[in-house]
């Protein structure tokens, strides 16, 4: 019941993938938030990415589901990517280290997760205020300046005011408050600088409402620290931004024509077989696919893909039926098996909601674990190193040295990425 009341605030699992854009319930009427544009940064083909952003960021959780999202999902798109976070930091701090850090890699798109830090825990105050806007502007400029498509990110929401910020003002609310028009800030700055925003406050809020309304007030969005996100968190940041860099979520979809016996794929998947409704096919993109989870834990991947439209919008790995000849129809992939009827067939189903644990999962986890290996590396290539002793010695002999050091984890990423045998069984119940 709970995975059934979560998906349909949303969306169904089967096909009918409009996009989704909700708008703020009743509860949240105080908060007043510029309607975002669609996307306006598109990926392109050996796209260089990097990460930015502060200690969220640094928890190498919603960058490595992006990295993960981008390497197994879009593998033909050849997508690299850094990850920058540095715990603390405001977006002044990040502009004192843009040159040194950034941007001598010379990335092609770039994402920006400030505002936490900057709004300083406090009532909105025009001067903090000023001052963020002219900083979210000179990263803007500077991106450009280098040729660095930037998509600036909005800061997410508070769960409670954080126990560390001795100066910190205000209850939750008025400080979401305050963080809500620092998000509105970023989306003025994004549009007049023409360059992409990513919406992470507005879906933050919404879904923080949602599983509080299902689950209780244990379930933080934003972390049980009241800031740093667990997995569920970490997941609506990783939609926002693979939305604000334009992704439309396609990864494939599998045709079996009943009259004929034949099978056909789009591009990414290849048929091996067809022969009696038993479909052998080798899949060199791979959905989404973490595996289940429970649905009530702030720390649980599968909990916050129910809580924002993930596979619907991101994550469409569909299943359809020609020239059916039967009513309903047991579909088997992996270990599981379901029965759907003729005509929920016929429209398709997305075969990575509906089959949580599928044999898709291995191959994906094993991307993941080589992209967090490697980001690992590189919060401590930049901070412990570049920034550490060796790189007050010899900042430039740091840097070619540790990119040594990182060679091997981008070798064991890209050979993680393997093209997948599975089969998907088809039987007229």
């Amino acid at each position: 019941m709970i995975r059934k009341a979560l998906l349909l605030l949303f969306s169904t699992s089967l096909v009918s993938f409009g996009k989704v854009t909700p708008p703020l319930p009743a509860e949240l009427a105080d908060y007043k938030l510029t309607p975002a544009p669609e996307a306006a940064v598109g990926l392109q083909k050996g796209d260089r990415l990097a990460i930015c952003g502060d200690s969220i960021t640094e928890q190498k959780q919603y960058s490595v589901l992006m990295e993960t999202y981008l390497t197994a999902c879009l593998p033909q798109m050849e997508i690299t990517c850094r990850q920058f976070g540095w715990s603390g930091e405001r977006a002044d701090g990040f502009l004192s280290r843009i040159d040194n850090d950034v941007l001598r890699f010379k990335p092609t798109v770039a994402t920006t997760c400030y505002g936490m830090n900057d709004f300083r825990y406090v009532p909105f105050d025009e001067a903090i205020a000023k001052e963020y806007r002219e900083n979210t502007v000179k990263m803007a400029e500077k991106f450009k300046a280098a040729g660095t498509r930037v998509v600036i990110g909005s800061s997410g929401i508070i769960d409670s005011v954080p126990h560390w910020v001795k100066d910190a003002k205000g209850d939750k609310k008025v400080l979401n408050l305050a963080l809500s028009q620092f998000r509105n800030i970023a989306l003025d700055v994004a549009e007049k600088e023409k360059v992409g925003f990513a919406d992470v406050f507005k879906p933050m809020l919404i879904a923080d409402l949602q599983a509080k309304g299902t689950f209780g007030e244990t379930f933080q969005v934003s972390g049980k620290d009241g800031v740093h996100p667990g997995w569920a968190g970490h997941v609506i940041m990783a939609y926002a931004f693979l939305k604000g860099l334009g992704i439309d979520g396609e990864i494939g979809t599998i045709t079996w024509d009943e009259a004929s016996g034949a099978a056909t794929a789009t591009d990414g998947h290849r048929i091996l077989s067809s022969e009696g409704g038993n479909i052998s096919l080798e899949s060199s993109r791979l959905p989404f696919a973490p595996g289940s989870g429970p649905l009530d834990s702030d720390n649980s991947i599968r909990a916050g893909m129910a809580l924002v439209p993930f596979d619907a919008t991101l994550n469409r790995f569909i299943l359809k039926i020609a020239n059916h000849r039967s009513e309903s129809y047991t579909v088997t992939w992996g270990e599981t098996s379901k029965t759907y009827t003729a005509e929920q067939l016929h429209n398709g189903i997305n075969l990575t909601s509906e089959f949580e644990e599928n044999p898709l999962v291995a191959p994906f986890k094993k991307i993941q674990e080589a992209v967090a290996a490697k980001q690992a590396f590189e919060t401590r290539q930049i901070k412990e190193q570049v920034h550490g002793e060796a790189g007050k010695a010899d900042m430039e002999g740091t840097f070619a040295s540790t990119e040594e050091e990182r060679e091997p984890l981008v070798k064991a990423l890209a050979d993680s990425v393997q093209p997948a045998k599975h089969e998907i069984t088809i039987q007229v119940k």
